[in-house]
């Protein structure tokens, strides 16, 4: 009877130990539409979870992976989310049929979501962009678990700027519509939001009914691990070796681009810029660093007159891009200065201020023009002279570069205000 006693009361203690255990940790749910064996996820959701890890939060992570990429990628991300106690969900992004795929998705993200829920009682729901919402809305709704928006832009009006949906199709355009209430549903009830550009901000709480808002919307851009983005740590062995492997001479002059290509960035312009800037520079070359099909570029460079000699083109992964960057005597983009792009950061924006290399970009995107400008960190092409401008002479200053590279976009700043989001979510 004693033995039987003493048992009793050691499994109540064990199960109220595991309670409370549940109580002190903070799991949170982490959902993202991209996938992490993309170079977005390396760069924009990992490093942010591993810093919140280190906080005492618990990650569930759910992220949706083109096959390609899983394949290729998949056992990296694997390890550096078991290192770092990350519990990785990875689902398969369905790309077919349009519209129907992306409702199955979502249908696996809430089952998944679900699940987990289940098991691990969540904290928080941390959504990244509009499609991910859609769960961490229902949770709100449905559950009571606190809701984090971090939009990454107006995700439907990019749909239709990129020219994507077309609203004369009366599907797209339902569907749009239906997007653009749930945008509003997203704002109003989410715990906080995260927003790419104060451009971006400033846009949401000048509509209707949304000036109370601003209190809640914190701006976090796309920020960029600076104790790995540093040209001291690449040794002029190492850019001998690049330049051998690209045929490039080490007195070139080499305009470089990083990143994918697709709806947003102004391929033919920046063609035409280049074959109109470069003629008095010695061998002018320009350097893709990006997964684009080379066929695609050299094509594109040939209808403009440009030389295959003066085009290279190179893949690689994320931690192998600051080697590439460490040959470039300038970068370019060139963004489509729509509506959505208010709220756009881009990534390789804080990447090469932080390696120090000068920025030739155009305006009207997000908070772009105003921080190369505040730092000197390059050249603001006007959008409207996109066709026509001749570089001259301009401002550039490599120390504040890299200094405004740290203070606005560096990483530790960045997971610090996600640090005092979450404590303010959690304290609601």
């Amino acid at each position: 009877m004693i033995f039987v006693l003493v048992k009793f009361t050691l499994d109540i203690q064990h199960i109220f130990k595991i309670d409370i255990f549940v109580g002190i940790v903070k799991h949170v749910l982490y959902l993202s539409y991209d996938g992490m064996t993309d170079p977005l996820g390396q760069s924009q959701v990992l490093p942010y979870i591993i810093g919140l890890s280190k906080e005492g939060y618990s990650f569930h992570l759910v992220s949706f992976e083109k096959p390609n990429r899983y394949i290729e990628n998949r056992f990296t991300i694997e390890a550096i989310c078991k290192e770092n106690n990350i519990d990785w969900h990875p689902l398969k992004y369905t790309k077919r049929p349009p519209l129907l795929s992306t409702v199955w998705d979502v249908l696996k993200m809430r089952r998944v979501s679900k699940r987990l829920h289940k098991k691990y009682r969540l904290s928080m729901v941390h959504c990244r962009s509009y499609i991910s919402a859609l769960v961490g809305l229902s949770f709100k709704r449905k559950k009571g678990v606190p809701f984090l928006f971090d939009m990454r832009g107006f995700w439907a009006d990019e749909r239709v700027d990129g020219g994507l949906w077309n609203l004369e199709n009366p599907i797209f355009k339902l569907v749009y519509n239906y997007f653009k209430k749930k945008e509003i549903n997203f704002f109003r009830e989410s715990d906080h939001i995260i927003s790419l550009t104060k451009a971006g901000k400033n846009e949401i709480i000048s509509w209707d009914q949304m000036s109370d808002l601003g209190i809640k919307i914190s701006v976090i851009p796309c920020c960029v691990n600076t104790q790995k983005f540093d040209s001291n740590l690449i040794s002029e062995k190492q850019k001998n070796k690049l330049r051998s492997e690209l045929n490039i001479d080490n007195d070139s002059y080499v305009m470089g681009y990083v990143g994918s290509i697709g709806t947003w960035y102004m391929l033919d312009e920046m063609l035409s810029f280049f074959h109109r800037n470069t003629k008095e520079k010695n061998k002018p070359i320009f350097l893709f660093v990006s997964r684009e099909k080379p066929s695609y570029i050299l094509k594109a460079a040939a209808d403009i007159g440009i030389s295959t000699e003066s085009i290279r083109v190179v893949s690689s992964m994320h931690h192998e891009v600051p080697c590439y960057m460490s040959l470039f005597s300038c970068s370019i983009f060139f963004i489509l200065p729509a509506f959505s792009k208010k709220a756009s950061s881009p990534t390789k924006q804080g990447e090469l201020m932080s390696m120090g290399i000068p920025i030739i970009c155009n305006d009207g995107v997000g908070d772009t023009a105003d921080i190369v400008k505040k730092f000197n960190a390059g050249f603001v092409v006007p959008a409207s002279e996109i066709d026509t401008c001749i570089l001259n002479e301009f401002n550039f200053d490599r120390d504040q570069a890299i200094k405004g590279a740290h203070t606005f976009f560096g990483l530790d700043s960045g997971v610090n205000t996600y640090i005092d989001i979450y404590k303010t979510i959690s304290a609601q």
